[in-house]
């Protein structure tokens, strides 16, 4: 077969033109829109958090380990909307789901190839419900984000939410003071129902959007609202959003009082 005759020029349209073709396309990653979080999947878990080589994720930081973490990242809309934002911050996903996971992987590396953008953004396959403590070390987060977190409608299956007591016990943990959890549905009664139970907890304080906002959060909290794919679907819709922002904060022991 006879060769083609190369034209000038050819070689860099083409490689401008492929740029954008290498990010994943969500139809060859198919999976269902949640998984059950007690069955037993074949994860991985670091023994501690000093086990864990975050140079791995991270190659252009060195002795530097995530501040933010999404859990429940889906399909990454929240990580690669604020890795430019905050260069200089290391964001994580975390995620259940094999697909999924590897989806936003596969996306972050297309990004990092075409862009010197998004050196700060990682995700993990992992279950947040479990052995939390063992990837984040204690007080080591200024932000967790709970964006769209599966509703669980039925009241035999509330048990498997994200906010509950004892999991608040360990996002307290793993928070340092003054940061900040962000949780957002279109579900009124799981809003009531994270609500009611960051309320309930002694380390937890609800902060109002407009203060989050003077304090220079308002980037973040954009993102929040519109920037996931759940988000997004619900503009579609005309749907209503319920937004709820808490701050992590310090209680003196008695023996400190």
């Amino acid at each position: 077969m006879p060769k083609r005759k190369r034209t000038a020029g050819t070689t860099t349209t083409a490689a401008t033109s492929n740029a954008p073709s290498l990010l994943p396309q969500k139809k060859h990653y198919r999976q269902r829109a949640h998984a059950n979080p007690f069955s037993d999947h074949s994860l991985v878990y670091p023994s501690s958090p000093d086990s864990i080589d975050w140079s791995s994720h991270y190659p252009a930081f060195v002795n530097q380990r995530p501040s933010f973490a999404d859990i429940g990242c889906g399909f990454g809309g929240l990580l690669i909307t604020l890795a430019p934002q905050f260069p200089d911050t290391l964001i994580i996903g975390l995620e259940i789901r094999v697909q999924v996971t590897q989806y936003v992987q596969d996306r972050i590396t297309a990004l990092r190839a075409t862009t010197d953008n998004y050196q700060n953004v990682s995700v993990i396959r992992a279950n947040a419900m479990k052995f939390l403590p063992n990837f984040f070390q204690k007080a080591s987060l200024t932000a967790l984000f709970f964006l769209f977190p599966d509703p669980h409608f039925k009241i035999r299956k509330h048990k498997a939410r994200i906010i509950s007591p004892t999991l608040l016990a360990e996002y307290a943990y793993v928070l340092a003071p003054g940061g900040i959890v962000y949780t957002i549905t279109d579900v009124e009664d799981l809003a009531h129902w994270m609500r009611t139970h960051l309320d309930a907890h002694p380390l937890f304080q609800f902060v109002e959007e407009q203060e989050l906002r003077k304090e220079g959060k308002g980037p973040i909290l954009d993102a929040v609202y519109g920037s996931t794919e759940e988000g997004k679907k619900v503009e579609r819709n005309a749907g209503e959003k319920w937004l709820a922002c808490f701050r992590r904060i310090e209680v003196k022991r008695i023996n400190e009082i």
